[in-house]
């Protein structure tokens, strides 16, 4: 049920036959050397709580495919080289609990059905390329903790709506 390589200098590419492992629920190969794209082979892991890749050198876009893993509680893709725009199948997952897309070259804006994610309580889009407004959607999520939106592109006005955030501690 799990998969932890974490904290190694394994590098390539992150193997296809992952998506085999049908009964993982964590997976974790964070801080390594691994180069390549997310396999759309990932979304065959429909037990999948925990998928943590951050801290490699990942290139490419996000699969919308990732968007079929309704059992995720924890994604974790920050700190590599992933680009294009944040797909808005990441609505799907209701059940996250910690989304961690920051410190990659992402660009576009932040979708709306970011507001889908209603058990949210970590939120990093910091240090992309993100454009736009900050969607009224993400003030509609009650849960959220800790929320890094700095170092992008965006503009406009921070909503008064940020004072429905009760549980917030920390805003960058």
């Amino acid at each position: 049920n799990l998969l932890y390589l974490a904290q190694n200098h394994l590098n390539g590419e992150i193997p296809h036959v992952i998506g085999d492992f049908s009964e993982l629920v964590d997976l974790d190969l964070s801080q390594n050397e691994f180069s390549g794209t997310i396999a759309v082979d990932i979304s065959k892991l429909k037990k999948l709580k925990h998928l943590w890749f951050d801290n490699n050198t990942l290139t490419g876009v996000i699969p919308p495919e990732i968007g079929s893993l309704t059992q995720l509680e924890g994604l974790g893709l920050a700190k590599n080289q992933l680009e294009g725009a944040i797909p808005t199948e990441i609505g799907s997952l209701i059940n996250l609990k910690h989304l961690g897309l920051g410190t990659n070259q992402l660009t576009g804006t932040i979708p709306s059905v970011i507001g889908n994610l209603k058990e949210l309580t970590f939120l990093d889009l910091g240090i992309n390329q993100l454009s736009g407004e900050i969607p009224t959607e993400l003030y509609n999520l009650k849960n959220l903790l800790s929320v890094w939106l700095h170092n992008n592109d965006l503009e406009g006005e921070i909503s008064p709506k940020i004072g429905s955030l009760t549980k917030l501690e920390k805003f960058y």
